[in-house]
């Protein structure tokens, strides 16, 4: 095993990637179901895991790049629960918009680990680079 300096945000864009690939699939899957071209013709169901799907693509980036940056400076133990707290609440997150029907605490609680694991990755970057 090489010694890549930055395992725990590549482990965790592969654990995201993944959850990513799921979203684009449950829209691409809900669109051809209805015959849906472009957009989601006035579907609620299809509207939501569109939104799902957009929402993963707007949050996942930018933390991800702030995780890169927190691995390069600070230790394991500071940026590990992190990068869980960030992977659980997209999981829920997404499990709310892929899966019509599950509660909407799924999403709440989702978007709150999402929110603080951002604060957190904010946090840990500028504490590196000011101390």
């Amino acid at each position: 095993m090489s010694t890549f300096p930055l395992t725990i945000t590549a482990w965790s864009a592969v654990i995201l990637g993944a959850l990513m690939l799921a979203l684009t699939l449950r829209v691409v899957l809900a669109r051809r179901a209805d015959g849906i071209v472009l957009g989601d013709n006035d579907d609620r169901v299809v509207a939501k895991k569109i939104r799902g799907h957009a929402n993963a693509a707007e949050q996942i980036p930018i933390a991800l790049i702030l995780l890169g940056l927190a691995e390069l400076l600070q230790p394991v133990w500071v940026v590990l629960p992190i990068a869980a707290i960030l992977i659980a609440g997209r999981i829920l997150h997404g499990i709310y918009f892929a899966i019509h029907g599950t509660t909407w605490r799924l999403r709440f609680y989702g978007m709150w680990l999402t929110v603080i694991a951002q604060g957190l990755l904010l946090t840990a970057v500028a504490a590196g680079l000011l101390f």
